[in-house]
């Protein structure tokens, strides 16, 4: 849908063209979305593609494309979330939906109220701060032209659980060390916060202050899952890797070229050997690029990777018509 200046407002897929924009104009009261879109609309323009697969994906890039104004990102389901590293003088690590391109992002995952446990254990364990992303920071050694006395914003740094950031009780030097230490968990470089819990919980037991193992025992269980959580979100994203023979309503098959959630290239499938040889130069081309490491997922590409994870979650009998990529230049 376009306006009438010739901006894209809206981006929509359908089985049946006529019926889904005969629906437009149904709406039983003007505040519903499907009359606004109509009351903005200047222009239709569609295009037909080969598969339900192609027109997720052509839908999903058009509106990275465009950012339409009446469409909403996609394939972030309230269960789908992630675990984001905020920039800023005081790095942030929350769960949620990605806030930004320049959030770090690990996952995805599905268990909500497991994963926020277990940040805020990690938070507890580095004194990292969970406050809003615009709260004012202020570390030690900052002039204070004023000596103001610094009070922290919220109850954690009286509980232990905060370094203070706001008010001036840690060094920005200090405090980054310790989002550092953060993120190498997260990305399996150490197990630090785990060994801290496992020293507290075995010195709570020697002192038979049994009550206190229990609450540490059960911030190691929450930290031991979420290792194994991140291992099996990284093994999940590393094995959508392979070419993925997509069959046409029409018989125009396309072969896509995945390589961890995200499609590098589309090319129609390759069924002579000169159309072979070429779409074996453009699987080794790809090869030859560094594999992604181990480290934050590619924000610009976090929709396309739940696009492809839910695809082939959603219709498990596609996976046999996919090929490893490694087969292709063999």
């Amino acid at each position: 849908m376009l306006d009438p200046r010739g901006r894209v407002i809206y981006v929509g897929k359908a089985k049946q063209v006529r019926t889904r924009l005969l629906s437009y104009f149904r709406a039983d009261h003007p505040d519903e979305k499907a009359a606004r879109i109509l009351n903005a609309a200047a222009d239709i323009v569609w295009d037909y593609v080969p598969s339900e697969f192609a027109a997720y994906l052509g839908e999903l890039r058009q509106i990275v494309r465009h950012r339409p104004m009446f469409n909403q990102r996609m394939n972030r389901t309230r269960k789908t979330l992630f675990i984001r590293v905020q920039g800023g003088s005081a790095p942030k690590v929350s769960a949620g939906g990605p806030l930004d391109e320049n959030a770090r992002c690990y996952g995805p995952f599905i268990s909500a109220e497991r994963v926020r446990d277990a940040v805020r254990g990690i938070n507890d364990l580095l004194g990292l701060r969970d406050c809003a992303p615009n709260m004012p920071m202020v570390f030690a050694g900052q002039t204070d032209l004023f000596g103001v006395e610094r009070r922290a914003a919220c109850m954690r740094h009286d509980f232990g659980f905060c370094t203070g950031p706001c008010a001036g009780f840690v060094t920005e030097r200090e405090y980054l060390r310790r989002v550092d230490t953060a993120v190498a968990f997260l990305e399996g470089r150490t197990i630090q916060p785990l060994d801290r819990v496992i020293n507290e919980m075995q010195q709570a037991a020697d002192a038979g202050e049994f009550e206190r193992a229990t609450v540490w025992r059960e911030r190691f269980e929450r930290l031991e899952w979420l290792l194994a959580a991140i291992a099996r979100a990284r093994t999940a994203v590393d094995g959508l890797s392979f070419v993925y023979r997509d069959p046409g309503l029409k018989g125009d098959d396309r072969a896509y070229l995945i390589r961890q959630g995200v499609v590098l290239a589309s090319y129609p499938f390759p069924s002579t050997p000169i159309e072979q040889e070429a779409f074996r130069a453009v699987v080794k081309d790809a090869l030859s690029a560094p594999a992604p490491s181990a480290g934050p997922l590619p924000s610009s590409h976090l929709d396309e990777i739940l696009l492809v994870m839910s695809w082939f979650r959603r219709h498990p009998q596609a996976f046999r018509r996919t090929t490893p990529l490694n087969s292709w230049v063999a």
